[in-house]
């Protein structure tokens, strides 16, 4: 059998309001955040590469009330769910949420959603750092990871502009929408954000192409 973690007790994390990036307040998601999760998740396009297909609007109410629960990471399976809004607008421009995977073994997941009309502009990157740095800095994880289809090539590309490591890619693994798919693991250490932080790169420039692109 292999040891159990080592007794690191990770710090609690609540949302006590908006957090602010270059471009994006990062909220909580309240009951008025319908209509744009409603137009991202009844979409094909957005559901191509994930677990799930387009969702009806009965769905999306469920989903919704999770997503405003969600606002502190206490305990295992936990989630903070966080809505992206471009600083000086109203507009609700993406989805983005930390889970913590394993309390024992220090570990969590980041995913994103952004909608199509505003992929292209880096937003994913920037609130993927900063999703990544409440990991890290707040919660005191040990590592992070972002999972997703192989196939999803733009969402990779967020993954790697975060500095996080290509660590695995599981071929055929999972029997999802009547075809077998495949998944690529990215993984970040404690000490790998250390580095890069204190090597203070910045955030890289916006892409002008309009790539689609989501992770769960």
């Amino acid at each position: 059998m292999r040891p159990s973690g080592d007794g690191h007790l990770l710090r609690a994390f609540e949302l006590d309001g908006p957090l602010e990036t270059e471009r994006l307040i990062l909220r909580p998601f309240t009951e008025g955040d319908f209509d744009f999760l409603f137009s991202i998740r009844s979409r094909p396009d957005v559901a191509r590469y994930l677990l799930w297909g387009p969702q009806t609007e009965a769905q999306v109410r469920e989903i919704l009330d999770q997503k405003i629960a969600s606002r502190a990471i206490r305990e295992q399976d936990d989630v903070l769910a966080l809505a992206g809004v471009p600083k000086g607008t109203n507009e609700v421009i993406g989805d983005f949420i930390l889970r913590l995977v394993s309390k024992e073994h220090q570990q969590g997941e980041i995913g994103f959603i952004i909608h199509p009309d505003h992929h292209g502009r880096g937003y994913a990157t920037e609130a993927g750092r900063e999703l990544l740095r409440i990991a890290f800095e707040d919660v005191e994880l040990h590592r992070v990871v972002g999972i997703l289809e192989a196939r999803n090539g733009p969402s990779a590309r967020v993954l790697e502009k975060l500095g996080m490591r290509r660590e695995a890619h599981l071929v055929e693994n999972e029997f999802v929408k009547n075809e077998w798919q495949s998944e690529l693991v990215y993984a970040m250490l404690d000490r790998e954000w250390r580095r890069l932080t204190s090597e203070a790169q910045p955030l890289p420039p916006a892409p002008r192409s309009r790539r689609p692109g989501t992770s769960p």
